[in-house]
């Protein structure tokens, strides 16, 4: 039988500045351990330390526009655009545009602070 999931949990965020982070399906709001799937919020200017997770990221941007820095360059991700992490790589994301952004990040497996690894 299909589970509706009617809320989030919201989930504390690391970084220069707040960021909501809505957790949908994962270890925290579901108990899902394969997967999960958080909608953020992040205001203009805010950054979070580089992080070399062991799971891989799939980030749909919704409105605005992510930097994602990763060993050798970085990649401004628009509205309407995606982009697609490795378990292992070295990235680091931000939002420097005034107007902050929206997006809908998908970790395989679940996000965890154990395993994101994030530099000091």
């Amino acid at each position: 039988m299909p589970k509706l999931i009617e809320s989030p949990s919201v989930i504390e965020s690391a970084g220069n500045k707040p960021k909501r982070i809505e957790e949908y399906v994962g270890r925290v709001n579901t108990g899902h351990a394969s997967i999960s799937v958080a909608k953020m919020s992040s205001p203009g200017g805010w950054k979070e330390p580089g992080q070399r997770p062991e799971f891989e990221e799939v980030t749909l941007v919704i409105r605005g526009m992510l930097k994602v820095e990763f060993d050798g360059g970085e990649i401004d991700v628009g509205a309407g655009e995606c982009v697609v992490t490795q378990p292992g790589e070295w990235v680091r994301y931000s939002t420097p545009e005034a107007g902050g952004a929206e997006y809908v990040a998908v970790c395989l497996p679940a996000f965890s602070p154990d395993t994101v690894h994030r530099d000091k």
